[in-house]
């Protein structure tokens, strides 16, 4: 039997799976693709995360990623915000920074199942079973990190899965033109596209839209030659831009309802637990934030030998309590800012107010982020 079992092996799975084991719990992380894979997703990662990375000896300057100091969000009518990032970020691939995560958590003794799907999940008399094709798996705890939207949402019957989402997003990876400290967000109608370096020679062009225009245009090309290129900067880039991809990652029904942290025992972590406004650029530094509170968590709250009823349940409040202290307001801000923008009209009002209000736009992002942590 394991102590913890985790499903997904994205950030937030990677980061509970190094910090558990290194504590010295039984790790087993099932993973249904096989490392190295791409991800949706937009690649910038807040510098919140330094001192965690530090901490934990996990060297990203080795595969030079992109240093992000300035943010510049823009509207099909032209308008453009340009801001200085306080933090600033950086740039890295999920191509590479999953995989080097993945080779350093399985040297430390992680053990992983990659090609493998978890098919459901079952809580018996204080046990979970984790059902694998032919298999069944048994561990005191059970993490969920399967990412925005599964299967395994729907067996659990999460309340979000019956709230269909309109929203899809598309990644690509690109050459092109342009300043390498810029992350770029392109508003459009019903969507916004994100542009930013990434390690290498490549950038991520990541953009999200909703499924109706994608049904009334028919497809892909279409959709972004009628909706998505209204942006001026936008046709400009995917005109210059030489795309690197075979075919671009999709991801459909993005959900950003309200979730839960623990549900059915299971204790939910990165974009499982809850997913901001991708606008607010944000998502890979909650998804490693919350991991870290997590890992604490249980490292605090579980003994392997003797680990009854009543710690659980006190485990389970403490994390629930500590990720709503950390990323519940930031989530819900995260969810009214988008709804000032996805209108072409109400965007470019939007970003003229905020250009004239410089104190107000660090205020609004400063909301979206936290503080450096460790």
């Amino acid at each position: 039997m394991d102590d913890v079992i985790i499903i997904g092996g994205g950030l937030a799975g990677l980061f509970n799976a190094l910090q558990l084991n290194r504590a010295g719990l039984k790790v087993t992380l099932i993973e249904r693709k096989t490392y190295p894979f791409h991800r949706v997703c937009g690649e910038y990662i807040s510098n919140e995360v330094l001192p965690l990375l530090d901490k934990l000896g996990i060297d990203v300057a080795q595969f030079g990623p992109a240093q992000i100091q300035r943010l510049e969000v823009t509207a099909v009518s032209g308008t453009k915000l340009t801001q200085q990032l306080d933090l600033g970020g950086f740039g890295l691939s999920r191509y590479t920074l999953d995989h080097y995560l993945y080779q350093k958590a399985k040297a430390e003794g992680v053990n992983f199942l990659t090609g493998t799907k978890a098919e459901d999940i079952a809580f018996v008399n204080d046990v979970f079973e984790v059902k694998i094709p032919g298999q069944v798996l048994t561990s005191k705890l059970v993490i969920g990190a399967f990412g925005k939207r599964a299967n395994l949402d729907q067996k659990l019957k999460r309340k979000f899965f019956y709230q269909r989402s309109p929203y899809l997003a598309v990644k690509f990876h690109v050459r092109m033109d342009f300043p390498n400290d810029v992350i770029q967000l392109n508003n459009y109608q019903n969507g916004y596209c994100g542009v930013s370096k990434v390690d290498g020679d490549r950038y991520c062009m990541c953009y999200l839209a909703h499924r109706d225009d994608l049904r009334k245009q028919g497809s892909l090309p279409a959709l972004e030659q009628n909706v998505i290129l209204k942006n001026p900067y936008l046709r400009r880039h995917f005109e210059q831009a030489e795309f690197l991809l075979d075919r671009p990652e999709v991801i459909n029904e993005i959900s950003f309802e309200k979730k839960q942290p623990v549900e059915e025992h299971i204790l939910m972590s990165g974009d499982t637990a809850g997913m901001i406004a991708p606008l607010c650029g944000n998502g890979m530094t909650m998804a490693i934030h919350s991991a870290k509170i997590l890992s604490e968590t249980i490292i605090k709250h579980y003994q392997s030998a003797n680990f009854s009823a009543s710690q659980r349940a006190l485990l389970e409040q403490e994390y629930t309590a500590a990720w709503n202290k950390q990323f519940a307001k930031r989530l819900w801000v995260g969810r009214q800012l988008q709804r000032l923008f996805g209108n072409n009209t109400t965007t470019a009002l939007t970003l003229r107010t905020l250009g004239m209000l410089p104190p107000l736009t660090r205020y609004l992002m400063s909301k979206t982020h936290g503080e450096p942590f460790g």
